[in-house]
């Protein structure tokens, strides 16, 4: 088996656009902002203004969405250097939607390339290797002014860190330098390599003539939770048996995906059909997570329905490109995001446990691309390897 799999760059495309606003005396300053670390951007601030950290005060506000464009500093600064230069005046510093998607620091672009073997229905051996920018390099660099020593973890997470029990093993990522702002976005590198992993399995069991499931089941230690999430999706979206088909007589197919990130395990199963245009019709997705002890359920149903539509905005749809060294897209016209009227049925199962809570917020994410390729091509019979799937 050999494949290759390739991933867009991605704008974070948050409700709000990035807003700031900023007081400056000449002694102190205030500024009101939704910031993922206001710690750092306080000493960021007092560093400009030359004031001490205590002289600085960041009055947090709901974020308005962020997906990790909220750990940059960029419009704390700007809000900043322009109140300083109107003191003792409040100044609102708000961006545009095209200025927002225009100046982002993108989820970066990914390819790999992908070989394995299958033995007696197991894989006997597993080769991926990437070539993707660093963005948490390029994160720490601009937030602290230098990057961690050693290799950059983040870009091989989601197929270096997965449960499968693979015999050979072989993982291998070439960290390349772009003229792209890159940056952390909703599951960091979770959001591509867990595609390209879920997808490769799949392939894998379909040249072993294997069930996805059965597939993925026989390659995970039967008490861990991945195996645990695993059943259950299968058990609550009716995996044994075919699915209904859709209201206008099409027919239906499923795909599965499995991820453990932010030490939460997840299985998703999508249901999906073709519209008479051509395009995917997600109708039902089913996903299990093993968050720990689930301290507050509801959040944690809520936290996984808004990953699963943002990471199916991600896959149908989403991508940046350039032209004349500056991005195309400018605003939801251009880098379109899941209507209501496209959105699925979604069902969340937590399972059981008394362990120490784990991640909840970008869990959701990383299976979703996967489980709706591996349907596409349990409906079609033909597999998308380069997305977004609507390019």
């Amino acid at each position: 088996f050999r494949s290759e799999y390739e991933l867009p760059w991605l704008a974070h495309a948050a409700m709000e656009p990035m807003s700031c606003c900023a007081k400056f005396d000449g002694r102190s300053a205030v500024l009101h902002v939704g910031h993922q670390v206001p710690d750092i951007a306080r000493k960021a601030v007092a560093k400009l203004l030359g004031l001490d950290e205590e002289a600085v005060e960041i009055k947090s506000v709901a974020l308005g969405g962020a997906f990790g464009r909220r750990t940059e500093l960029d419009v704390v600064l700007q809000a900043a250097s322009i109140a300083r230069e109107h003191p003792g005046k409040l100044v609102q510093l708000q961006w545009t939607r095209e200025d927002d998607m225009r100046n982002d620091f993108y989820r970066p672009a990914a390819a790999s390339r992908v070989e394995g073997a299958v033995a007696d229905g197991r894989i006997v051996a597993l080769h991926a290797r990437s070539a993707v920018q660093s963005a948490s390099v390029g994160l720490t660099t601009r937030l602290l002014g230098f990057a961690p020593p050693g290799p950059d973890k983040s870009t091989v997470e989601g197929v270096s860190d997965q449960a499968y029990r693979i015999p050979n093993l072989r993982i291998e990522n070439e960290a390349v330098e772009l003229p792209v702002s890159v940056g952390v976005w909703r599951s960091v590198g979770y959001s591509y390599q867990a595609f390209i992993m879920e997808s490769a399995v799949d392939e894998l069991a379909q040249a072993a003539g294997a069930d996805p499931v059965a597939f993925r089941l026989a390659h995970l230690d039967p008490g861990s939770c991945e195996h645990a999430v695993l059943s259950l999706v299968a058990e609550k979206s009716g995996w044994s048996t075919p699915p209904a088909p859709a209201a206008d007589g099409t027919r239906v197919a499923r795909g599965v995906a499995l991820c453990t990130s932010f030490g939460s395990a997840v299985a998703q199963v999508l249901e999906v059909s073709m519209s008479a245009a051509g395009e995917p019709r997600i109708h039902r997705v089913v996903v299990a997570v093993d968050v720990g002890t689930p301290i507050n359920p509801n959040l944690i149903r809520q936290q996984v329905e808004g990953s699963v539509v943002f990471g199916l905005s991600a896959a149908l749809r989403g991508k940046v490109s350039f032209e004349g060294g500056a991005v195309r897209e400018g605003n939801f016209d251009s880098y379109p995001l899941m209507r209501l009227a496209e959105a699925p049925a979604i069902e969340v199962h937590i399972v059981p446990s008394r362990e120490a809570p784990s991640g909840v917020g970008e869990i959701g994410v990383p299976p979703v691309a996967p489980a709706l390729v591996n349907a596409l091509a349990a409906l079609t019979g033909k597999r998308v390897r380069r997305l977004p799937v609507l390019a």
